[in-house]
């Protein structure tokens, strides 16, 4: 009996693997006919999940205080969760920065998260996820090819409610989480959640092998279509 448990386990934990793995390193894949589409629809989802987390009574007011002092924010309009057995939950995601010495905001660049779990999961849901990078250890990680959030660096969840904005004067974490399901506060832990590059949309949406140092650091490229987003940024931000 304990071996057939020991072969179920390790069968389990490949599995796992394999689909992390599938959404985590999916931007290694080539980029297709329709990948600029679908990066300019994530582009101006991103831009409306923005908008209503600011608009939160809940979130809005600790939000954009931080956003007033953020290196970058990392917006996913859809994070998916929902499996038998397996759960696997991942998303893309844009990235924008802010450039202090040009004091503007650029991007976005192009991301996905992906994190694994067991347990007797059944069905599905959805959540959208807004990612504040407040260090410059936060920034640096954020633009590595991946990085395991709660290891490689630290992320905490987001404060929310009565005093939530002068709560965010006591945060100390590189990177900090607000997430919605279905249009209400989620507080989903993101410990353990991986977030790499994207680099077929990346390259969909520029036209070139780009990464994000190049997209949000250097400032190589940029993509004229993305003018909605980096605005509700800068009005989210204040700055």
């Amino acid at each position: 009996m304990t071996n057939i448990l020991y072969h179920v386990r390790t069968i389990s934990a490949v599995i796992v693997s394999l689909l992390l793995c599938a959404v985590v390193l999916g931007g290694a894949l080539p980029a297709v006919a329709g990948e600029a589409e679908n990066a300019q629809q994530l582009v101006d989802k991103a831009s409306m999940t923005l908008n209503a987390f600011v608009a939160d009574k809940d979130m809005g007011p600790s939000l954009k205080a931080l956003l007033k002092k953020a290196r970058g924010v990392l917006i996913y309009p859809q994070v998916l969760r929902g499996a038998f057995i397996v759960g696997v939950s991942g998303g893309s995601g844009t990235f924008v920065a802010y450039d202090a010495k040009a004091k503007k905001w650029g991007g976005p660049a192009f991301y996905t998260i992906g994190e694994a779990s067991f347990g007797l999961q059944a069905g599905g849901d959805a959540s959208e996820v807004v990612l504040v990078a407040l260090t410059e250890r936060g920034m640096t990680a954020l633009l590595t090819t991946s990085a395991k959030l709660g290891a490689d660096v630290g992320v905490a969840l987001g404060p929310v409610g009565a005093g939530a904005e002068a709560a965010t004067a006591n945060l100390s974490a590189d990177i900090v989480s607000y997430s919605r399901a279905k249009g209400l506060y989620a507080g989903i832990s993101l410990e353990g959640a991986v977030v790499a590059t994207r680099d077929a949309l990346n390259k969909a949406y520029y036209g070139k092998e780009v990464s994000p140092t190049d997209i949000v650091v250097k400032r190589t490229v940029s993509n004229k279509k993305a003018a909605g987003l980096v605005s509700a940024v800068e009005k989210a931000a204040g700055k």
